[in-house]
């Protein structure tokens, strides 16, 4: 049964509030990260790059509805928000970055919102024809076509990029970097834009949205397969730590021995105690380096073995232990 005009239009509406609301969702999402670099008034090692293209994707959409003749209200309102929500993000993140950071962000807002979206807008005000060939800014025709191919690629390239995440999370058997939360609300958006898109015959929007549905769908398979996986074990900072502290000191000659009773062990999940092997490297001029106030670097390669039983131990006290080579100390 064909839907009625009044029906298609109803739908339509609903799609497009939905849209909206996840949308606005999602631009919300980075809000516990700035919130963040505002309290501890540093940037802390994140990146602006996604800040940028997102900002950068929101005002070519922005461009893409205004060329629409129809159908563009709810394309404009989203998307509105989106630029004032990512322009918000990048000034907090101007302010506490870096200089290095700052002159980074303003290269890549330099590349993306204003010689790229300036180069498109140019070129298809110049050299592409609207409805209207006698009118400059007029809508329609060639001149939304071939902004919505720019604006359907950018968009598939986007949806791709998780694809990185996806990599990782299989090498890793980690869903750390992948939270499931942010996968569904970016599927369910996709499903918005999707069922929009369709219901007003715009395949600009519709299509690069089915590859983000398909995207969505598989990072939240892979939460489910790795949700449960166990970390492999490693030692503990403080035991580590600890073992660079000894090395520093074999080093510089203030340990001469160490005897059996001074080992350091690790659990190990079979029951069975670890050894920590710490092997230094020596350089003849640590002590004049170290006169001068010079960090020395203490390389420390980590060997794992199992600890013998005590009468093997006992055995080794009563006969002896052999020194070890000059600069190796088995802990």
């Amino acid at each position: 049964m064909a839907l009625s005009s009044l029906h298609l239009h109803e739908l339509t509406f609903i799609f497009g509030i939905l849209g909206n609301i996840v949308s606005f969702g999602v631009y919300l999402a980075p809000l516990p990260t700035f919130w963040s670099i505002y309290k501890k008034k540093s940037t802390q090692g994140f990146q602006s790059i996604p800040y940028s293209v997102a900002l950068f994707s929101a005002m070519l959409l922005l461009y893409y509805a205004f060329l629409k003749e129809d159908n563009a209200t709810m394309i404009i309102t989203i998307n509105t928000i989106g630029c004032t929500i990512e322009a918000f993000y990048l000034t907090v993140y101007m302010v506490y970055a870096t200089k290095k950071a700052r002159v980074y962000t303003a290269k890549l807002l330099g590349l993306f919102n204003v010689a790229s979206l300036g180069l498109i807008v140019l070129v298809t005000m110049v050299a592409v024809r609207g409805e209207d060939h006698h009118q400059l800014l007029s809508r329609g025709g060639t001149r939304l076509k071939v902004v919505g191919w720019i604006c359907a690629v950018f968009s598939v390239s986007v949806f791709a990029a998780p694809l990185s995440v996806m990599r990782m999370v299989i090498r890793t058997k980690s869903v750390e970097f992948m939270p499931f939360c942010l996968s569904f609300s970016l599927t369910l958006c996709a499903v918005m834009w999707f069922f929009y898109g369709f219901l007003i015959r715009d395949f600009y929007i519709a299509l690069p949205n089915i590859l983000g549905f398909v995207f969505g769908i598989a990072q939240m398979i892979l939460y489910i397969i790795y949700k449960n996986s166990k970390k492999p074990e490693a030692i503990k900072e403080a035991d580590l730590k600890h073992l660079q502290e000894l090395a520093v000191d074999i080093k510089l000659g203030n340990i001469e021995m160490i005897e059996a009773a001074d080992v350091t062990t690790f659990d190990h999940p079979n029951g069975a105690p670890e050894v920590i092997e710490v092997i230094v490297e020596e350089t003849d001029t640590v002590t004049q380096d170290n006169n001068r106030g010079e960090n020395q670097v203490v390389t420390a390669e980590v060997n794992r073995e199992k600890l013998p039983g005590k009468s093997e131990n006992e055995e080794k006290q009563k006969a002896g232990t052999k020194a070890p080579p000059r600069g190796e100390y088995s802990v």
